[in-house]
Protein backbone atom coordinates (compact mmCIF):
# COMPACT_ATOMS: atom_id res chain seq x y z
CA UNK A 1 0.00 0.00 0.00
CA UNK A 2 1.49 3.32 -1.11
CA UNK A 3 0.78 6.10 1.39
CA UNK A 4 1.54 9.81 1.14
CA UNK A 5 1.66 11.58 4.51
CA UNK A 6 1.34 15.26 3.57
CA UNK A 7 2.17 18.31 5.72
CA UNK A 8 2.89 21.24 3.37
CA UNK A 9 3.65 23.84 6.10
CA UNK A 10 5.57 21.31 8.25
CA UNK A 11 3.54 22.22 11.31
CA UNK A 12 4.05 18.91 13.15
CA UNK A 13 7.28 17.14 12.11
CA UNK A 14 7.40 14.91 15.23
CA UNK A 15 3.90 13.58 14.54
CA UNK A 16 4.42 13.28 10.77
CA UNK A 17 7.66 11.36 11.15
CA UNK A 18 6.48 9.09 13.96
CA UNK A 19 3.36 8.14 11.98
CA UNK A 20 5.37 7.63 8.77
CA UNK A 21 7.88 5.40 10.54
CA UNK A 22 5.15 3.31 12.18
CA UNK A 23 3.30 2.87 8.88
CA UNK A 24 6.57 1.79 7.26
CA UNK A 25 7.23 -0.75 10.04
CA UNK A 26 3.81 -2.20 9.31
CA UNK A 27 4.82 -2.78 5.69
CA UNK A 28 3.42 0.28 3.92
CA UNK A 29 5.35 2.14 1.25
CA UNK A 30 5.39 5.63 2.77
CA UNK A 31 6.45 9.01 1.42
CA UNK A 32 6.35 12.05 3.69
CA UNK A 33 5.58 15.07 1.51
CA UNK A 34 6.38 18.21 3.42
CA UNK A 35 8.17 21.54 3.54
CA UNK A 36 11.19 22.66 5.55
CA UNK A 37 10.93 22.96 9.33
CA UNK A 38 12.27 26.38 10.22
CA UNK A 39 13.01 26.08 13.92
CA UNK A 40 15.36 23.15 14.39
CA UNK A 41 16.32 19.64 13.41
CA UNK A 42 13.90 16.81 12.74
CA UNK A 43 14.12 13.05 13.22
CA UNK A 44 15.87 11.15 10.45
CA UNK A 45 13.63 9.23 8.05
CA UNK A 46 13.19 5.69 9.37
CA UNK A 47 11.99 3.32 6.66
CA UNK A 48 10.17 5.94 4.59
CA UNK A 49 11.05 8.53 1.96
CA UNK A 50 10.91 12.30 2.37
CA UNK A 51 9.88 14.48 -0.57
CA UNK A 52 10.34 18.14 0.29
CA UNK A 53 7.98 19.21 -2.45
CA UNK A 54 6.60 22.20 -0.54
CA UNK A 55 8.24 25.35 0.74
CA UNK A 56 10.76 25.85 -2.03
CA UNK A 57 9.47 29.39 -2.60
CA UNK A 58 9.51 30.45 1.05
CA UNK A 59 11.38 33.65 1.80
CA UNK A 60 12.04 35.63 4.95
CA UNK A 61 12.08 34.66 8.60
CA UNK A 62 9.28 32.63 10.23
CA UNK A 63 6.47 34.94 11.26
CA UNK A 64 7.55 37.78 8.95
CA UNK A 65 5.32 39.45 6.36
CA UNK A 66 7.66 38.27 3.63
CA UNK A 67 7.27 34.71 4.86
CA UNK A 68 3.48 34.97 4.80
CA UNK A 69 3.48 36.57 1.36
CA UNK A 70 5.78 33.93 -0.11
CA UNK A 71 3.66 31.14 1.38
CA UNK A 72 0.56 32.65 -0.19
CA UNK A 73 2.30 32.96 -3.56
CA UNK A 74 3.45 29.33 -3.39
CA UNK A 75 0.11 27.83 -2.43
CA UNK A 76 -1.44 27.37 -5.85
CA UNK A 77 1.60 26.21 -7.87
CA UNK A 78 2.83 23.85 -5.16
CA UNK A 79 -0.56 22.27 -4.57
CA UNK A 80 -1.16 21.89 -8.31
CA UNK A 81 2.23 20.27 -8.64
CA UNK A 82 1.46 17.95 -5.74
CA UNK A 83 -1.79 16.85 -7.38
CA UNK A 84 0.36 15.29 -10.10
CA UNK A 85 2.71 13.74 -7.52
CA UNK A 86 -0.27 12.27 -5.66
CA UNK A 87 -1.04 9.95 -8.55
CA UNK A 88 1.76 7.70 -7.28
CA UNK A 89 -0.11 7.04 -4.02
CA UNK A 90 -2.93 4.67 -3.14
CA UNK A 91 -4.03 6.96 -0.29
CA UNK A 92 -3.21 10.62 0.32
CA UNK A 93 -3.30 11.67 3.97
CA UNK A 94 -3.04 15.40 4.70
CA UNK A 95 -2.02 16.34 8.23
CA UNK A 96 -2.36 20.10 7.63
CA UNK A 97 -3.53 22.35 4.83
CA UNK A 98 -1.19 25.27 4.09
CA UNK A 99 -3.98 27.82 3.58
CA UNK A 100 -7.41 26.27 4.13
CA UNK A 101 -9.09 29.33 2.59
CA UNK A 102 -7.65 28.28 -0.78
CA UNK A 103 -6.51 24.71 -0.37
CA UNK A 104 -9.78 22.80 -0.55
CA UNK A 105 -10.18 23.36 -4.29
CA UNK A 106 -6.58 22.25 -4.87
CA UNK A 107 -6.73 18.92 -3.06
CA UNK A 108 -6.17 15.72 -5.08
CA UNK A 109 -9.40 14.30 -6.45
CA UNK A 110 -8.45 10.95 -7.99
CA UNK A 111 -7.14 9.19 -4.89
CA UNK A 112 -8.76 8.39 -1.53
CA UNK A 113 -8.22 11.49 0.59
CA UNK A 114 -7.82 11.54 4.38
CA UNK A 115 -7.38 14.68 6.49
CA UNK A 116 -6.39 14.69 10.15
CA UNK A 117 -8.12 17.42 12.17
CA UNK A 118 -5.31 18.20 14.61
CA UNK A 119 -7.07 21.46 15.48
CA UNK A 120 -10.71 20.47 15.32
CA UNK A 121 -11.86 24.09 15.15
CA UNK A 122 -9.22 26.83 14.80
CA UNK A 123 -8.86 28.72 18.06
CA UNK A 124 -7.75 31.95 16.40
CA UNK A 125 -9.33 31.60 12.93
CA UNK A 126 -8.29 33.86 10.09
CA UNK A 127 -10.94 35.21 7.72
CA UNK A 128 -12.35 32.41 5.60
CA UNK A 129 -10.43 29.67 7.42
CA UNK A 130 -13.39 27.85 8.96
CA UNK A 131 -15.38 27.97 5.73
CA UNK A 132 -12.32 26.62 3.91
CA UNK A 133 -11.98 23.76 6.38
CA UNK A 134 -15.64 22.87 5.91
CA UNK A 135 -15.06 22.63 2.16
CA UNK A 136 -11.89 20.57 2.66
CA UNK A 137 -13.53 18.14 5.07
CA UNK A 138 -16.48 17.80 2.68
CA UNK A 139 -14.06 16.70 -0.05
CA UNK A 140 -12.26 14.18 2.16
CA UNK A 141 -13.23 10.52 2.18
CA UNK A 142 -12.36 10.36 5.87
CA UNK A 143 -11.43 12.79 8.63
CA UNK A 144 -9.21 11.46 11.43
CA UNK A 145 -9.49 13.01 14.87
CA UNK A 146 -7.74 12.04 18.09
CA UNK A 147 -10.61 11.98 20.60
CA UNK A 148 -14.30 11.24 20.83
CA UNK A 149 -14.88 14.81 21.95
CA UNK A 150 -13.13 15.99 18.80
CA UNK A 151 -15.31 13.78 16.64
CA UNK A 152 -18.43 15.20 18.19
CA UNK A 153 -17.19 18.76 17.64
CA UNK A 154 -16.39 18.03 14.00
CA UNK A 155 -19.92 16.85 13.48
CA UNK A 156 -21.56 19.61 15.49
CA UNK A 157 -19.49 22.63 14.49
CA UNK A 158 -18.13 21.81 11.04
CA UNK A 159 -20.85 19.57 9.68
CA UNK A 160 -18.71 16.48 9.06
CA UNK A 161 -20.89 13.39 8.68
CA UNK A 162 -20.53 10.88 11.49
CA UNK A 163 -19.59 8.05 9.14
CA UNK A 164 -16.60 10.04 7.87
CA UNK A 165 -15.23 10.87 11.35
CA UNK A 166 -12.70 8.30 12.55
CA UNK A 167 -11.24 8.46 16.06
CA UNK A 168 -7.62 7.25 16.01
CA UNK A 169 -5.42 8.02 19.02
CA UNK A 170 -2.39 10.26 18.93
CA UNK A 171 0.82 8.31 19.50
CA UNK A 172 3.35 8.79 22.29
CA UNK A 173 6.61 10.48 21.30
CA UNK A 174 8.75 7.64 22.63
CA UNK A 175 11.59 8.55 20.27
CA UNK A 176 12.33 11.54 22.50
CA UNK A 177 13.00 9.25 25.47
CA UNK A 178 15.40 7.23 23.29
CA UNK A 179 17.63 10.16 22.29
CA UNK A 180 21.24 9.39 23.14
CA UNK A 181 22.87 12.74 22.33
CA UNK A 182 21.02 14.60 25.06
CA UNK A 183 21.65 18.18 26.09
CA UNK A 184 21.76 19.00 29.81
CA UNK A 185 19.61 21.64 31.41
CA UNK A 186 20.98 25.18 31.22
CA UNK A 187 23.19 25.84 34.22
CA UNK A 188 20.74 28.20 35.93
CA UNK A 189 18.00 25.55 35.76
CA UNK A 190 20.26 22.67 36.75
CA UNK A 191 21.09 24.60 39.93
CA UNK A 192 17.44 24.73 41.04
CA UNK A 193 16.68 22.73 44.16
CA UNK A 194 13.26 21.48 45.09
CA UNK A 195 10.27 20.35 43.02
CA UNK A 196 9.59 21.68 39.51
CA UNK A 197 6.26 21.92 37.69
CA UNK A 198 6.62 22.24 33.92
CA UNK A 199 4.43 24.10 31.42
CA UNK A 200 5.95 23.22 28.06
CA UNK A 201 5.34 24.11 24.43
CA UNK A 202 4.40 27.07 22.28
CA UNK A 203 3.03 29.89 24.43
CA UNK A 204 -0.44 30.79 23.24
CA UNK A 205 -3.47 32.40 24.93
CA UNK A 206 -5.63 29.26 24.85
CA UNK A 207 -3.09 27.34 26.93
CA UNK A 208 -4.14 29.07 30.14
CA UNK A 209 -0.72 30.25 31.27
CA UNK A 210 -2.36 33.16 33.06
CA UNK A 211 -4.43 30.67 35.04
CA UNK A 212 -1.28 28.71 35.91
CA UNK A 213 0.44 31.86 37.19
CA UNK A 214 -2.60 32.90 39.22
CA UNK A 215 -2.82 29.39 40.71
CA UNK A 216 0.88 29.48 41.58
CA UNK A 217 0.44 32.38 43.98
CA UNK A 218 0.98 31.09 47.51
CA UNK A 219 2.84 27.95 46.44
CA UNK A 220 6.28 27.87 48.02
CA UNK A 221 9.20 25.48 48.03
CA UNK A 222 8.79 24.69 44.30
CA UNK A 223 9.26 26.38 40.94
CA UNK A 224 6.99 26.70 37.92
CA UNK A 225 8.89 26.59 34.63
CA UNK A 226 7.13 28.00 31.55
CA UNK A 227 9.18 26.78 28.63
CA UNK A 228 8.73 27.27 24.89
CA UNK A 229 8.54 29.71 22.02
CA UNK A 230 6.14 32.62 22.57
CA UNK A 231 3.26 33.09 20.17
CA UNK A 232 1.79 35.89 22.29
CA UNK A 233 2.88 38.89 24.31
CA UNK A 234 4.31 37.38 27.48
CA UNK A 235 5.03 40.74 29.11
CA UNK A 236 1.84 40.78 31.23
CA UNK A 237 2.47 37.18 32.33
CA UNK A 238 6.02 37.92 33.44
CA UNK A 239 5.08 41.12 35.22
CA UNK A 240 2.39 39.34 37.25
CA UNK A 241 4.32 36.13 37.97
CA UNK A 242 5.59 35.29 41.46
CA UNK A 243 9.36 35.11 41.93
CA UNK A 244 9.34 31.30 41.81
CA UNK A 245 8.17 31.25 38.17
CA UNK A 246 10.82 31.00 35.44
CA UNK A 247 10.34 31.65 31.74
CA UNK A 248 12.45 30.01 29.02
CA UNK A 249 11.24 31.77 25.89
CA UNK A 250 12.73 29.95 22.92
CA UNK A 251 12.30 26.88 20.74
CA UNK A 252 13.47 23.75 22.57
CA UNK A 253 15.19 21.24 20.29
CA UNK A 254 14.52 17.52 20.61
CA UNK A 255 17.85 16.76 22.30
CA UNK A 256 17.00 19.28 25.05
CA UNK A 257 13.55 17.92 25.80
CA UNK A 258 14.48 14.90 27.97
CA UNK A 259 16.22 17.04 30.57
CA UNK A 260 13.11 19.18 31.11
CA UNK A 261 10.61 16.34 31.43
CA UNK A 262 12.87 14.14 33.55
CA UNK A 263 13.50 17.05 35.93
CA UNK A 264 9.81 17.87 36.40
CA UNK A 265 7.76 16.35 39.19
CA UNK A 266 4.63 17.29 37.28
CA UNK A 267 3.68 18.47 33.79
CA UNK A 268 0.93 21.10 33.85
CA UNK A 269 -1.43 21.72 30.90
CA UNK A 270 -4.12 24.18 32.10
CA UNK A 271 -5.60 24.67 28.63
CA UNK A 272 -8.84 26.50 28.03
CA UNK A 273 -9.55 24.36 24.93
CA UNK A 274 -7.85 21.60 22.96
CA UNK A 275 -8.46 18.32 21.20
CA UNK A 276 -5.15 16.73 22.11
CA UNK A 277 -1.67 18.11 22.68
CA UNK A 278 1.74 16.89 21.57
CA UNK A 279 3.02 18.08 24.93
CA UNK A 280 0.79 15.53 26.62
CA UNK A 281 2.21 12.73 24.49
CA UNK A 282 5.72 13.94 25.22
CA UNK A 283 5.05 13.74 28.96
CA UNK A 284 3.72 10.19 28.50
CA UNK A 285 7.00 9.21 26.85
CA UNK A 286 8.91 10.13 29.99
CA UNK A 287 6.36 8.83 32.48
CA UNK A 288 5.89 12.36 33.77
CA UNK A 289 2.72 12.76 35.88
CA UNK A 290 0.27 15.28 34.47
CA UNK A 291 -2.27 17.75 35.78
CA UNK A 292 -4.70 18.67 32.98
CA UNK A 293 -7.76 20.82 32.53
CA UNK A 294 -10.97 18.97 31.74
CA UNK A 295 -11.20 19.87 28.05
CA UNK A 296 -11.11 18.01 24.74
CA UNK A 297 -9.45 14.62 24.87
CA UNK A 298 -7.69 15.25 28.19
CA UNK A 299 -10.31 13.31 30.21
CA UNK A 300 -9.32 10.23 28.19
CA UNK A 301 -5.73 10.61 29.44
CA UNK A 302 -7.00 10.89 32.99
CA UNK A 303 -9.24 7.85 32.52
CA UNK A 304 -6.13 5.88 31.54
CA UNK A 305 -4.62 6.74 34.93
CA UNK A 306 -1.90 9.06 33.60
CA UNK A 307 -3.25 12.41 34.81
CA UNK A 308 -5.54 14.24 37.16
CA UNK A 309 -8.09 16.79 35.98
CA UNK A 310 -9.13 20.23 37.19
CA UNK A 311 -11.92 22.48 35.87
CA UNK A 312 -10.64 24.65 33.03
CA UNK A 313 -9.99 28.25 34.06
CA UNK A 314 -10.43 27.60 37.80
CA UNK A 315 -7.26 28.95 39.42
CA UNK A 316 -8.33 28.03 42.95
CA UNK A 317 -9.02 24.41 42.04
CA UNK A 318 -5.71 24.29 40.18
CA UNK A 319 -3.82 25.68 43.19
CA UNK A 320 -5.39 23.09 45.46
CA UNK A 321 -4.50 20.24 43.10
CA UNK A 322 -0.93 21.50 42.70
CA UNK A 323 -0.39 21.76 46.44
CA UNK A 324 -1.79 18.29 47.01
CA UNK A 325 0.21 16.58 44.27
CA UNK A 326 3.46 18.35 45.14
CA UNK A 327 3.16 17.03 48.68
CA UNK A 328 2.03 13.51 47.72
CA UNK A 329 4.85 11.52 46.12
CA UNK A 330 2.86 8.23 46.07
CA UNK A 331 0.08 9.94 44.09
CA UNK A 332 2.61 11.20 41.56
CA UNK A 333 4.13 7.72 41.34
CA UNK A 334 0.70 6.25 40.56
CA UNK A 335 0.22 8.76 37.77
CA UNK A 336 3.70 8.04 36.44
CA UNK A 337 2.94 4.32 36.35
CA UNK A 338 -0.33 5.07 34.56
CA UNK A 339 1.56 7.17 32.02
CA UNK A 340 3.99 4.34 31.27
CA UNK A 341 1.14 1.86 30.82
CA UNK A 342 -0.88 4.21 28.61
CA UNK A 343 2.14 4.96 26.43
CA UNK A 344 2.80 1.24 25.97
CA UNK A 345 -0.78 0.11 25.37
CA UNK A 346 -3.25 2.80 24.29
CA UNK A 347 -0.95 5.27 22.58
CA UNK A 348 1.66 3.01 21.02
CA UNK A 349 2.54 4.12 17.48
CA UNK A 350 2.34 0.60 16.05
CA UNK A 351 -1.24 0.36 17.28
CA UNK A 352 -1.94 3.83 15.85
CA UNK A 353 -0.45 2.78 12.50
CA UNK A 354 -2.53 -0.41 12.40
CA UNK A 355 -5.71 1.63 12.88
CA UNK A 356 -4.69 3.97 10.07
CA UNK A 357 -3.94 1.07 7.73
CA UNK A 358 -7.32 -0.48 8.52
CA UNK A 359 -8.97 2.81 7.52
CA UNK A 360 -6.89 3.15 4.36
CA UNK A 361 -7.75 -0.42 3.32
CA UNK A 362 -11.46 0.32 3.65
CA UNK A 363 -11.09 3.40 1.49
CA UNK A 364 -9.32 1.58 -1.34
CA UNK A 365 -11.35 -1.61 -0.93
CA UNK A 366 -8.31 -3.77 -0.33
CA UNK A 367 -6.45 -5.29 2.56
CA UNK A 368 -3.78 -3.65 4.70
CA UNK A 369 -0.48 -5.25 3.89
Amino acid sequence: MRIHVVDPPAYTPPYDRALSAALARAGADVTLCSGPFSYGGVAAADGYRVDQCFGGMLRGQPGSRLRSASRLAAEVPEMLSYRRTARAADVVHFQWLPLPQLGASLLPTDRPLVITAHDVVPREPRPGQIAGLRRAYARADAVVVHSQDGSERLQRELGVAADRCHVIPHGTFTHLAEIEDRAPLPAELAAVEGPVVLCFGLMRPYKGLDVAIEAWRGITGAELWIVGMPRMDTGPLKSSAPVNVRFVERFIEDREIPAFFERAELALLPYREIDHSGVCFTALAFGTPMLLSDVGGFPEIAAAGAAELVPSGDAEALRSALQRLLSDAPARQRLAAGAVTAARDLYDWDRVAALHLELYAKLIGGSAR
